[in-house]
């Protein structure tokens, strides 16, 4: 399931995105499962609302101006709840709430070369509730270079985490702004560019960086030179079996936990391939209707306020999660989902000792997640999410300018 605002699916209803392997860890897939499990779905689900919020900027946003408008707002209801946090530190940013309940604003400007998320809460005049969620960052003098720049300055993340470069308009000499953009790794891998669009260049070695490893990114345009580093932590690739409905997480070598799991549906498999975490939402909401998975009455197939310990594998709406409304008798036994990948939970995330948690606590933006043996028969898009690793290096080298 992807996190997106608005209409674009996530938080505004934390939602799925595309067609395969974009939805929420729900089960009213019917025939599928046991009895149990369908009246637990039928539980999760509720009426939706007719509240819809929308943040400004919209999620992902990269170069926010510290002084540009940031809201949260709200039609056909109105809010109760509106947070602004520095990810990095939690600290919260004041805010103020207008008076009719339809708007909120921070109260002063924000901080540089900051990532933040906002996470408001509605309800409409029945009192059904909505949730949005929104992550944006601030400009820095890095990612302002030419467009946005991923990962961070000074971040540690995981081997599977390719160098992004997301420019801020369409690239018409694709080869010049190549050659001045050089990445490179303390570990002596070789590194590539290659262009997914006119406006997206990643970089990547041709298998996974060395665990420990620096990278670092060096700009030169314009007679400026700016260089971001990033740290490779340690190895962590987690390998999901759709067929035996098993994940094995193995990490530098050596295998340290296997979690049952439930996975896509025959009617909604999930994506195989290999895939990146790219973002960590310890609550997000989850609502099919947003992208058009809804019921013969028209209610959404899922509608699951605090889906808990979510990490979003895809950008069309793959997420890893908690389950907390699956019994038993779901998970290692059957796939139930409308493509993501559920591990069990508790309701509101609150139990470390489960096996969501655990993975969640246990993970970092950059792991690698590989699933198999799934039904579906489509190929996953490098360029969905961080995917870069699911085509091959002569591929790869093909697609950079410089030859």
């Amino acid at each position: 399931m992807v996190a997106a605002v608005g209409v674009l699916g996530g938080v505004l209803s934390l939602t799925a995105l595309g067609g395969t392997g974009n939805a929420a860890t729900s089960g009213n897939d019917a025939g599928n499962h046991p009895k149990p499990q369908a009246r637990a779905d039928q539980a999760a689900t509720q009426e939706a609302s007719d509240a819809r919020i929308k943040i400004t900027p919209r999620q992902g946003a990269y170069d926010v101006g510290i002084n540009d408008p940031v809201k949260a707002t709200v039609s056909n209801g109105m809010l109760t709840k509106v947070t602004m946090t520095a990810i990095a530190t939690g600290a919260e940013v004041p805010g103020t709430l207008s008076a009719d309940g339809t708007s909120w604003k921070p109260n002063g400007r924000l901080e540089r070369a900051t990532k933040y998320q906002v996470a408001a809460e509605a309800k409409d005049a029945k009192g059904r509730s909505v949730t949005g969620n929104a992550t944006i960052t601030t400009v820095s003098p890095a990612n302002n270079f030419i467009g946005h720049l991923s990962p961070e300055d000074g971040s540690t993340v995981g081997v599977g985490m390719p160098v992004t470069v997301n420019f801020d308009k369409a690239i018409s000499n694709k080869a010049a702004m190549e050659s001045k953009i050089q990445v490179s790794s303390s570990s002596g891998q070789q590194v590539v560019g290659h262009w997914f669009n006119n406006d997206r260049l990643d970089f990547r070695p041709k298998d996974y960086w060395k665990p420990g490893s620096t990278v670092t990114v060096t700009l030169n345009l314009h007679g400026i030179q700016k260089t971001v580093t990033f740290e490779i932590g340690r190895s962590q690739i987690s390998t999901v079996d759709a067929k035996t409905k098993q994940m094995t997480v193995v990490r530098d070598g050596k295998t340290i936990k296997t979690i049952p799991i439930s996975s896509g549906s025959t009617e909604h498999p999930t994506y195989n391939g290999q895939m990146v975490i790219s973002e960590k939402f310890k609550q997000i909401h989850m609502n099919g209707a947003t992208v058009g998975l809804t019921k013969k009455d028209g209610k959404p197939s899922y509608d699951i306020e605090a889906v808990p310990h979510a990490m979003r594998l895809t950008a069309s709406g793959t997420f890893i999660h908690g389950n907390y409304w699956g019994t038993d008798a779901v998970f290692g036994k059957v796939n139930t989902s409308h493509g993501c990948v559920g591990l069990k939970d508790v309701k509101g995330g609150g139990d470390g000792k489960q096996p969501a948690a655990w993975f969640f606590d246990n993970s970092m933006i950059g792991d690698v997640v590989i699933v198999k043996n799934s039904e579906d028969k489509t190929t996953l898009a490098p360029d969905n999410g961080l995917s870069d690793w699911n085509m091959s290096w002569s591929e790869w080298v093909a697609g950079s300018a410089t030859g």
